[in-house]
């Protein structure tokens, strides 16, 4: 019987640790312009709120713009439509002032300076690091998308905010 025990040890303990096994904590993201050059990275965190971008970028045109996770982890420029649309698993509308929405991958505008740099950190709010439909590692991966102009954060599908002008995929 203590024979028996022995041999299965293995196999439980592997068995446990899988199931224990937690989700990644952190992710990051390099992105890259309409060229394909690097120009910044992105830093994700878990937090019990969401998930926590922390963006640092250079290059950028000044002003006000949409920051969104695209539900495809692919960022071909020059106009990274690649990227797909926002990560959306609940079919819902675009924006935090749409009543049908948001998007999981809805977030905040961000503001690059005159200078064309911008550091900030988001807050993806119905985004996860960990399992589920709005894990940002589902099949196909995610992105993260810059976007030309300001989101209004109402309007279907992408708040009007503009043409794709920068793109980071999401990785462990």
């Amino acid at each position: 019987m203590l024979t028996r025990i022995w041999a299965l040890l293995p196999a439980a303990l592997l068995l446990s640790s899988a199931v224990l096994a937690k989700p990644p904590k952190t992710a990051h993201a390099d992105i890259l312009n309409s060229s394909g050059a690097k120009i910044g990275t992105a830093t994700l965190k878990q937090t019990k709120q969401g998930v926590s971008i922390k963006l640092d970028a250079t290059g950028l045109p000044p002003g006000t713009h949409g920051f969104h996770i695209h539900a495809i982890g692919k960022c071909d420029p020059p106009d990274f439509k690649t990227a797909g649309g926002h990560l959306n698993p609940d079919g819902k509308q675009h924006g935090k002032d749409n009543p049908q929405g948001p998007h999981a991958g809805d977030m905040l505008n961000i503001e690059v300076a005159a200078d064309g740099s911008v550091h900030t950190t988001v807050l993806a709010a119905g985004a996860t690091l960990g399992d589920g439909p709005n894990s940002v590692f589902h099949d196909g991966g995610t992105a993260l998308v810059i976007h030309a102009g300001t989101d209004d954060y109402k309007t279907d599908p992408a708040g009007n905010s503009g043409a794709r002008i920068a793109c980071g995929v999401i990785e462990k």
